[in-house]
């Protein structure tokens, strides 16, 4: 459904171009993210790689969020009024936005609400086949996003604080986490023979983008993500609290909280904890006002028509300037991971510029350099997104083999016996002096530029490096040498 809303001028997201890359590379990990997103990626090249092949899976998911919130909501005891409240919670809001873009964010907030939803069986049954099915859920949580790992802790914390205690002495459940520990195996062996890229990563993130978290900023998001449900959500919490059978959930949520809170969590990765307190909050209204049922289906149309409106907040529906002139007039501003203010939210913005770059990138590529030179040249992006771009928008093989990067997961993918003579590069800016490679290239030209004032990539440059000297291919070759090493025991 978000593709029916999203303007046709915005492209792939910049890290949708890593993920879908990584599809073209299965393994059992990458340095950035677990590989089950990257095996969806897969399945969508071999549909043809197209920007609906890929774009396919998150809304898959998110519809079957949806079905799995009303499945709760059930188990509480919700008939369709109070499943039709809960539904429109998770239609609504940061939903809308999480289930328009292919990021890991998608199958994490699935896999949650796939856990609560065994762990609400559980306690409705009292079998521990449930209890199974919680750990396999936490499993595949695992093989999609890392931070699963704060939704564990969270029910663990949740049932030793609960009358379901007495499950932890159960046969059963440890055998059930022994299977969970089993089933994450793969993926845990390849982090050690990479030399634990997660841990890499997660240091990069505090460095770059984890340490600005601000914790009252936090905890405003928290209402704000899903402002047009606040009143569903909420509801669902205190009706949780109240009832000696589900505080547990009540715990299981202030846990989460707290524990993405004090461990620099981006807010947005509370989100696979909302579904169930929608389908307790679905419950409690319907139960409330089951003599004045005309105002729960009030409710439920104003949540519509709040997400209506607030619709250019949560998806890119008009054209950039159109977007900046409403953003201007309701006085919203958007602060980037750089912590200044733009036109656009930092999402949007990564969806716009690539296919221009790609474009002049590949054009210069044919049309500007004579055959001898080009077939000594690669193409240096410097981050993921540049190189995932050109990839995927370019549109000759000649071109597309030629670009590398050692951002990211790129780095694994160059060959250990790369040998050049010119760079096309492409950059933020021009490498400085203390980036020694590119001091020993006979010739620089700057060629040109992205010149969309509303993408992330504004400014960003096509430098074309010509005629490398032996020291500088040595360094080259040696540097990159060093930095696969750094993943490899």
């Amino acid at each position: 459904m978000p593709l029916i809303f999203q303007h046709p001028l915005f492209e792939l997201q910049r890290d949708e171009f890593l993920y879908y890359q990584q599809g073209l590379h299965p393994a059992l990990g990458y340095l950035e993210n677990p590989p089950m997103l990257s095996w969806l990626a897969t399945v969508s090249s071999w549909a043809g790689g197209s920007e609906i092949a890929i774009k396919f899976w998150p809304c898959l998911f998110g519809a079957a969020t949806v079905v799995l919130t009303c499945l709760i909501t059930a188990e509480f005891g919700g008939k369709s009024l109070a499943q039709l409240l809960a539904a429109l919670g998770v239609m609504g809001g940061a939903f809308v936005r999480i289930h328009a873009l292919f990021q890991p964010n998608f199958l994490d907030v699935f896999f949650w609400t796939l856990s609560l939803y065994f762990l609400v069986r559980y306690v409705n049954t009292k079998q521990l086949n449930f209890i199974f099915l919680l750990a396999i859920s936490l499993a595949l949580g695992w093989w999609s996003k890392y931070s699963v790992l704060f939704m564990a802790a969270s029910v663990v914390v949740g049932l030793a604080l609960s009358p379901y205690r007495a499950v932890f002495v159960k046969k059963q459940t440890w055998l059930a986490a022994a299977l969970a520990l089993l089933l994450i195996a793969p993926n845990v062996v390849w982090q050690y023979h990479h030399n634990w890229p997660l841990m890499h990563h997660m240091a990069e993130l505090r460095e770059t983008q984890l340490q600005y978290i601000n914790k009252a900023d936090f905890i405003k998001d928290q209402l704000m993500m899903l402002l047009p449900g606040l009143l569903i959500w909420l509801a669902g919490l205190i009706w949780v609290l109240t009832q000696k059978r589900w505080y547990f959930i009540g715990i299981i949520y202030f846990s989460v909280i707290l524990l993405l809170l004090f461990g620099s969590g981006k807010s947005y990765y509370t989100l696979g904890v909302y579904p169930v307190l929608f389908a307790a909050g679905g419950f409690a209204w319907e139960q409330l006002l089951r003599k004045r049922k005309w105002i729960s289906y009030s409710i439920g149309v104003l949540m519509a028509l709040f997400n209506w409106m607030i619709m250019p907040l949560l998806l890119p529906t008009e054209t950039p300037g159109k977007l900046d002139a409403f953003y201007k007039k309701i006085h919203e501003e958007h602060k980037w991971e750089d912590l200044k203010t733009h036109p656009l939210p930092q999402d949007f913005a990564d969806m716009l510029g690539w296919k221009e770059l790609s474009t002049k990138a590949e054009k210069i590529f044919y049309t500007n350099l004579p055959d001898t030179i080009r077939a000594n040249t690669i193409i240096y992006c410097r981050h993921y997104g540049q190189a995932g771009s050109l990839k995927f928008y370019g549109k000759q093989d000649n071109f597309t083999s030629r670009v590398l990067s050692d951002n990211g997961s790129f780095l694994l993918w160059i060959p250990d016996n790369l040998s050049f003579r010119h760079i096309l590069f492409i950059g933020r800016r021009m490498p400085g002096k203390d980036d020694e490679v590119f001091q020993h290239f006979g010739r620089i030209q700057l060629l040109d530029s992205v010149t969309n004032p509303y993408s992330r990539q504004f400014g960003d440059k096509i430098i074309f490096f010509e005629n490398i000297d032996k020291e500088g291919l040595r360094l080259a070759q040696e540097g990159l040498k060093k930095m696969k090493q750094k993943f490899n025991r």
